[in-house]
């Protein structure tokens, strides 16, 4: 008897609104969800492209409302930007590693990462070029929250992947990157177990929150889609689980920073 090959499913949940702030996020998901006919089911997984959560949570600023600092006008030369940006991406960074030819600014992240810009998005945003968009201010929690209250809502156990797209050093393209996690490993070690030819795995860890972004990105895109939750379904997904978090490498092992 042949054995089942594994599988999964990805669905895009779609007529999703547009996101204002203090929504209910979770209620609203429901709600797409049943409109749609789709039911969601324990072991799901839920991935929540990062600014419909900072929509929700009100992580919108005014340009008109920033002062820029001299930091900030010493960037905006070097890199073309508005010196207002400049000063909201500095506001939301630890340091700055670097200014990029394109006109980037990659900077460590208060999250503990590295990216471009701080991750502050205009895309999609109502309001023009006058609003800027920020990450969550603490996407595990948010997370944790959310899968909280989809629970106390409908009684049924998701995990929740909260994701952005970034871009890579040493790689042309931009991938989804989870930044928020609960129910799933953020980082999957596999030291220990063996290959096909029972050689001990020594150095194997698995980004299986930023797999499981990516995958759901190919539905939800960057772009003008309208589907900004993916559900991920058939996954067996293993434990321990952690956060988003765990992904970030530390500064004594990054060879880019």
């Amino acid at each position: 008897m042949n054995a089942i090959s594994p599988s999964i499913s990805l669905t895009a949940i779609p007529n999703i609104p547009l996101i204002q702030p203090h929504d209910d996020l979770a209620a609203i998901l429901l709600a797409a969800a049943h409109g749609a006919g789709f039911a969601l089911q324990t072991g799901d997984i839920l991935v929540i492209t990062s600014k419909i959560v900072s929509k929700a949570e009100g992580r919108i600023i005014r340009l008109a409302d920033v002062t820029p600092s001299a930091d900030a006008h010493h960037y905006a030369e070097l890199t073309g930007k508005d010196p207002r940006l400049v000063e909201v991406i500095l506001r939301e960074s630890k340091s700055v590693s670097r200014t990029a030819s394109n006109g980037a600014i990659i900077v460590e992240h208060r999250l503990g990462f590295i990216c471009a810009n701080a991750g502050i998005d205009q895309s999609n945003l109502e309001g023009g070029d006058e609003r800027v968009l920020l990450l969550p201010h603490n996407p595990d929690e948010s997370a944790a929250r959310l899968r909280q209250q989809i629970h106390a809502l409908s009684g049924v156990e998701v995990a929740i992947v909260i994701s952005d797209s970034q871009g890579r050093p040493f790689r042309m393209g931009n991938i989804g990157v989870a930044i928020g996690a609960t129910g799933v490993p953020g980082l999957l070690d596999l030291r220990g177990q063996t290959d096909l030819f029972g050689r001990t795995l020594k150095i194997s860890m698995q980004g299986y929150g930023d797999l499981i972004s990516s995958a759901a990105q190919l539905l939800s895109g960057e772009g003008a889609e309208g589907l900004p939750v993916v559900v991920l379904r058939g996954l067996n997904i293993p434990t321990p689980h952690g956060t988003a978090a765990d992904l970030n490498r530390p500064a004594h092992q990054d060879l880019y920073r």
